[in-house]
């Protein structure tokens, strides 16, 4: 038996349910068609049952009230208890993801009724019942799911300096030192710092700012889901999930490595700090020396070693193998342990990873080999993905589509390449690469 407050609920869901429809035929700008027609009727008749029930029970409590007499279970529950808390949310919340991209699917389908469950999702500032708007096709704890696979797995992007935007902001300006030297009076932009007795007169200095300006661009996915898929809530949320996380995840990793900058990122590969070393002489094409690995370990900021792995394309590892250091007539191996191929290789070069990523060029183009600092790359986001779908794009396949977007930019935090304070007049970075061969 029902009890006032649980009444109560089923009127309220009924009522937001008949709100939707008429939200939605006043955005397309109609009356409702016979099947919406039929429906809302339905839902009205419900509401009459219902509210014909709640005033019985009404009723009967009162009179109960009144003679301090028990006829059968009586609702004394206070309201907003943690249980009764906990048994909301669990009413409101779909069993997996699966169900919820079933009910988003139905939602977008003309006579479809919304389910209420999508309801309580709606974004601030969209309507909770016009399926274009997308108000109510964001799930934070899908959307959220799917990011923190993206930004916890892999070498690459749980490195970087991410900062994610709240609001309604879509970018950010940040002040970075415009050091391009550590030379005295070049260092931090400008700064300087004297022994008392090093000099009667001492110089002024104040340090150089460039600024850095990020600005949201938008990553979009697409996924194409037959009607058998829908009809599967666990394969479903298995496709759009793992989909959706690779596919992210590659495409910011490419962003980082070759982002123009025009419409996107600007990656490593593209950016003005970027330190370029030149192939040995006589170098034959498409090899890698031990003496290209050396250079390139020099020409990385001290301070950025600790940081540093190396990412290479996978056609350079029977390179990397390969590599001997010349010691008289004879040789050593400088990647593989003294157990040659037979023993597990080290997965490192001067004790820092080696991570093979497909964005890298094949062996042999610039690029193909690179230690990075990718802490000292920045990146903004807008944190989750906003989703939505349509059943139109392939309703003649019996597809339907769903699309994801993601918010994000990034750049390296140097404009150029630093001169050091002494020694070599070779320049430094936190990002090296090596030159085509």
């Amino acid at each position: 038996m029902k009890t006032i407050k649980t009444i109560k609920e089923d009127i309220s869901i009924l009522l937001k349910e008949l709100g939707n429809m008429r939200t939605l035929c006043t955005s397309e700008n109609r009356d409702p068609n016979p099947d919406e027609r039929e429906i809302g009727n339905q839902k009205l008749s419900k509401i009459d049952e219902l509210e014909a029930l709640l005033a019985l029970e009404e009723r009967t409590q009162k009179a109960i009230d009144r003679t301090g007499q028990s006829s059968g279970p009586v609702d004394r529950t206070p309201v907003n208890t943690e249980d009764e808390r906990k048994r909301q949310e669990k009413r409101d919340s779909f069993a997996n993801n699966g169900e919820f991209l079933q009910a988003v699917m139905r939602a977008g389908t003309p006579g479809q009724m919304v389910d209420p469950r999508l309801s309580t999702r709606a974004a601030s500032g969209m309507s909770e019942g016009i399926p274009s708007d997308g108000g109510f096709l964001v799930d934070t704890e899908m959307a959220s799911g799917i990011m923190k696979n993206v930004w916890t797995d892999g070498m690459i992007l749980p490195r970087i300096n991410k900062i994610t935007l709240a609001g309604n902001k879509n970018g950010i300006k940040l002040n970075g030192l415009d050091e391009t030297s550590r030379a005295d009076g070049s260092r931090a932009g400008g700064i300087r710092a004297y022994w008392k007795d090093e000099a009667a007169l001492k110089t002024k200095s104040k340090p150089t700012f460039r600024q850095i300006e990020l600005n949201l661009h938008k990553l979009i996915g697409l996924c194409y889901a037959t009607d058998e898929l829908l009809d599967d809530a666990q394969a479903l949320a298995q496709t759009i999930e793992a989909g959706f996380r690779d596919e992210i995840d590659f495409k910011l990793v490419n962003a980082i490595i070759n982002g123009t900058g025009a419409g996107q990122p600007l990656g490593i590969l593209n950016s003005g700090c970027m330190v370029s070393v030149g192939a040995e002489a006589g170098q034959a094409a498409g090899t890698i020396v031990y003496e290209n690995v050396l250079k390139i370990w020099s020409r990385l900021m001290a301070s950025s070693r600790p940081n540093s792995i190396w990412v290479i394309n996978q056609d350079c590892e029977p390179q990397l193998h390969q590599m001997s250091l010349a010691v008289g007539t004879g040789g050593a191996p400088v990647y593989l342990p003294t157990g040659g191929a037979a023993a597990a290789p080290y997965a490192t070069l001067f004790g820092r990873p080696v991570v093979p990523i497909e964005q890298c060029p094949t062996v042999g183009d610039t690029g193909d080999i690179m230690l990075c600092d990718f802490s000292k790359y920045q990146a903004i986001d807008k944190g989750g993905i906003q989703s939505d779908v349509s059943i139109h794009v392939q309703f003649i396949y019996d597809e339907s589509v769903f699309r994801f977007v993601y918010r994000f930019d990034g750049q390296p935090m140097l404009g150029s390449a630093i001169t050091p304070f002494s020694g070599s007049s070779n320049t430094l970075s936190h990002f090296v690469k090596l030159n085509a061969r």
